[in-house]
């Protein structure tokens, strides 16, 4: 089983940049499909981001669509998730989870495991 754990949240102006984490351990941590989820208060889970196990295919909610990028570091054990020009509808727990498999597509959540406990970001006006 893979545990992946989230850091990186806090609190952080509008126009203002975070760096997120998602680490992953135990049996087979690296080189994993990761998706980054968010829950608002009062709203349904959404996708945000994906990243392919080689890095080379990222996906993106429009939402976030040029202002986020997601990546991985060299050993293919950490994700990042690069946010900037938060603004205040960007407030969330922000959760990773390992992709199963690859359908469905990469924006279901129904298609992860293994979701880490969340990181709270929260941008002021």
């Amino acid at each position: 089983q893979v545990r992946l754990v989230e850091s990186g949240g806090g609190l952080v102006q509008a126009g203002g940049s975070l760096r997120l984490s998602c680490t992953a351990s135990g049996r087979a941590s690296s080189n994993l499909e990761i998706g980054w989820f968010r829950r608002a208060p009062e709203k349904e889970r959404e996708f945000v981001a994906s990243i392919s196990p080689s890095g080379e295919v990222t996906i993106y909610a429009d939402s976030v669509n040029e202002r986020f990028t997601i990546s991985r570091d060299n050993a293919g054990v950490t994700v990042y998730l690069h946010m900037n020009s938060l603004k205040p509808e960007d407030t969330a727990v922000y959760f990773c989870a390992r992709r199963r498999s690859n359908f469905p597509p990469p924006n279901n959540a129904q298609n992860y495991d293994d979701w880490g406990q969340g990181t709270q970001v929260t941008v002021s006006s």
